[in-house]
């Protein structure tokens, strides 16, 4: 049983290891002399008096690397990175910071005011690349109101993230509150060429979600915030300060499709969904099991998740009897935080699932491609047949933890946390399952 967990061990360290960040920007950015070519359109680089670079997210230093190595060595560059970690290697040229997440940090106030002092600059004649990937909506904030305080920010962070809704609903509300969200980057350097590359954690379809959608038009209003404030009960969870601004009515209307400053500006995805479910496909079938994807899970409940899941692997396993079976699912589910445990949705999940394959052949893993779960230092959390059996051993209660959100705990004991410390992507989370042959 234990060669099962150690097998999705190993196909998750694979798919991992097989995403190449800057590759992906030069398959998709490619240089041709003194001229950029991106998809079907053509950038002139005689054309632009200077370039900026911005790059947001987890994956902010190996989208810059990449970049660089396009503009490098006769094109002169400035701008701003943040990103959760510092660099091993700064490039010259650009500002580091280490922003918070999933908490905005003061270097995350700091990262926001120097991007909008940079974009400020730019001309018609400025070529601004947004480099953007997931965990940017906390690495880069800035309120709209500006005596609101950082403390202020981080309780309204706190109670967004833990009250259930959607990573879309949460994003919608922070688009509206924020001066760096919703397209308000773009109008930054309205009159600028802007080129946004991105790698994503949210589904197909709902681009504007990644960081928050900085540069992208914002397809929801203010009155679906109200609806989400309303739907989650969370005036009352916000800070006075907070609470009091959005019932003054100063909320603005975010940046739609109309928008001038939307007129010059590229959008390319770099990696996402499909990539990362191709090489945790190949991973698994090259160590010899039948595999299948899902991918229609994005908000669902974890408990809700793991029996939809476990069933889809059960009719896979009966059409095709005698094989070793995988199933890849991704996406982002909803985990309600019911207590003040260490953890996050990975390792809810798994935890969710530990009853349910008790004595099977089976083994479940969950973890976050950019090496974080929630509140906890691990990616996540893996499983199998034995381990309800093992927890009962040592004195654990597992629906204990489920309901006190300290899954990591739980599986620490045991020592089933998938630990891979920050991985510089973040292509949302991967769960596997894995089982044997009957």
């Amino acid at each position: 049983m234990a060669d099962l967990k150690q097998l999705a061990r190993r196909i998750f360290s694979e798919t991992l290891a097989a995403i190449d960040i800057p590759l992906a920007i030069e398959n998709i950015l490619v240089r041709n002399g003194r001229q950029l070519c991106l998809e079907d359109s053509v950038f002139p680089l005689d054309n632009f008096r200077d370039v900026t670079v911005i790059a947001v997210g987890k994956a902010s230093h190996a989208m810059a690397d990449g970049l660089v190595r396009i503009l490098a060595p006769d094109v002169a560059f400035r701008g701003v990175v943040s990103a959760p970690t510092a660099p091993l290697a700064p490039l010259p040229g650009l500002s580091y910071f280490t922003g918070g997440h999933p908490l905005p940090n003061e270097a995350s106030f700091q990262a926001a005011q120097a991007i909008l002092s940079a974009l400020h600059d730019c001309t018609e004649n400025s070529l601004v690349f947004f480099l953007l990937s997931g965990g940017g909506s906390s690495l880069m904030e800035l309120p709209l109101d500006p005596s609101l305080t950082l403390q202020d920010v981080r309780e309204f962070y706190r109670a967004l993230v833990n009250c259930g809704a959607s990573i879309e609903e949460i994003n919608i509300v922070r688009k509206h509150f924020s001066a760096v969200k919703g397209g308000r980057l773009a109008v930054a350097a309205a009159r600028a060429a802007k080129i946004t590359l991105a790698i994503t954690d949210v589904p197909v379809g709902r681009e504007s979600a990644l960081a928050s959608g900085p540069t992208l038009p914002d397809p929801s209003t203010c009155m679906d915030v109200f609806k989400i404030l309303h739907k989650y009960s969370l005036l009352p969870k916000f800070p006075d300060r907070i609470r009091l601004w959005f019932d003054s009515g100063s909320m603005k209307e975010t940046p739609k499709q109309d928008h001038p400053a939307f007129v010059d500006a590229r959008f390319s995805l770099l990696l996402g969904m499909h990539d990362l479910f191709h090489r945790a496909h190949h991973a698994s079938e090259a160590e010899g099991f039948v595999t299948c994807c899902d991918n229609s899970m994005d908000d669902w409940p974890v408990e809700r998740a793991a029996d939809s899941l476990l069933a889809q692997l059960d009719d896979f396993q009966r059409g095709n009897c005698g094989a070793p079976v995988a199933l890849i699912a991704d996406g982002e589910l909803s985990s309600v935080v019911t207590g003040d445990g260490i953890g996050g949705r990975n390792s809810a999940f798994v935890l969710s699932c530990a009853e349910k394959i008790a004595g099977k052949r089976i083994a479940v893993l969950s973890a976050g491609t950019d090496g974080l779960d929630g509140n906890s230092p691990a990616a996540g959390a893996v499983a199998d047949g034995t381990t309800l059996d093992r927890a009962r051993a040592a004195g654990l209660d597992p629906r204990d933890y489920f309901r006190r959100s300290d899954a990591y705990s739980f599986f620490k004991r045991l020592d089933d946390t998938v630990e891979t410390g920050p991985t510089g992507n973040n292509l949302r989370d991967l769960r596997i399952f894995l089982a044997e042959a009957r």
